[in-house]
């Protein structure tokens, strides 16, 4: 039984998938969207969501948190400068999925993964 299991694994290891979420939420941060599977996603938004709200609060432990898991720091820079003054006045719901249907080689669902103007 799957009971209290959460997440879904995305067929990899945990560092493997950690570092793909790390990718997917950096990528979404510098670019403003990106193209995916709605598996990744479904994954990548709540932690989205989340460094977003860190980086509502600009002080150093927060800095610090978001430092931990995006590693570039242009975009550290650019959540707690451009992205966050955006949202202050939000309490959530910075991001959306967008259904774009199926990918033509294996029939999995492609989706737009971005962050709401």
């Amino acid at each position: 039984m799957r009971h209290k299991i959460s997440n879904n694994k995305l067929s990899r290891k945990s560092s493997s998938r950690k570092a793909l979420l790390r990718g997917l939420v950096t990528d979404t941060l510098k670019h403003g969207k990106i193209k995916t599977t709605k598996a990744k996603a479904k994954e990548a938004k709540p932690i989205l969501e989340k460094l977003i709200t860190i980086g509502k609060s600009k002080d150093y432990n927060s800095i610090r948190k978001v430092s931990e898991f995006i590693l570039e720091k242009s975009v550290v820079k650019q959540l707690f400068d451009d992205i966050s003054t955006k949202y202050s006045d939000k309490q959530g719901g910075y991001s959306r999925i967008v259904s774009l249907g199926p990918r033509k080689g294996d029939n999995a669902d492609i989706v737009i993964l971005e962050l709401i103007d």
